[in-house]
């Protein structure tokens, strides 16, 4: 593979605009963009989290599969900004959905049923797999702004969807395999 990026400023972009791979420019706050910098901050912030269990895992080895199963998502999350960069590429594919649903099935048939609604919280690892759960969410808005003008393929909507429901669940496994509790919601009493 040939080198991507020979200079890595351009000047190009200094008034606003940025280019795609198709040669179209765009305005840097086009919902284009917007989406790619979302995809592209839940996939930094994927980074941390598989960082930070890389980093636990040998202490709890439980967290082995939970790396295993969310590695690979930072590729498809860069194969999606992709998409969002040159239009006409197609990379994810239907069977990656799948993946993630099969996993959240397996994970949460050893959770049980959510009996309580969950703050992010109870260790640095939990509240960093909500951190990305909540990106996924926002980045699944931005795809459905871009959408409403652009219609996207849907298995990247379906992919983002479902990545959200899979760190949600990832973060219920992380807090039952550190054996940290997780925070539960309080309502607020009533006088």
């Amino acid at each position: 593979m040939g080198n991507r990026l020979s200079k890595i400023y351009t000047r190009t972009g200094d008034k606003g605009e940025t280019g795609l791979a198709d040669g179209r420019r765009v305005a840097k706050d086009h919902p284009r963009v917007e989406a790619m910098g979302e995809l592209d901050s839940l996939n930094s912030q994927l980074g941390l989290l598989l960082a930070e269990l890389a980093l636990e895992a040998p202490k709890s080895p439980g967290l082995s599969e939970i790396i295993e199963v969310l590695a690979p998502c930072q590729h498809r999350l860069f194969d999606l900004g992709g998409e969002l960069a040159m239009p006409d590429y197609q990379a994810l594919q239907k069977h990656e959905v799948q993946r993630l649903e099969a996993a959240i099935d397996l994970w949460n048939e050893e959770l049980g049923p959510l009996q309580n609604f969950i703050l992010p919280g109870g260790s640095r690892l939990i509240a960093q797999a909500h951190v990305c759960r909540s990106l996924a969410r926002t980045a699944e808005r931005r795809c459905q702004q871009l959408n409403a003008v652009e219609p996207l393929r849907p298995v990247g909507m379906a992919y983002v969807n479902r990545l959200s429901d899979l760190l949600f669940v990832a973060a219920r496994l992380i807090a039952r395999r550190t054996q940290v509790g997780e925070v539960l919601w309080q309502a607020v009493a009533k006088p």
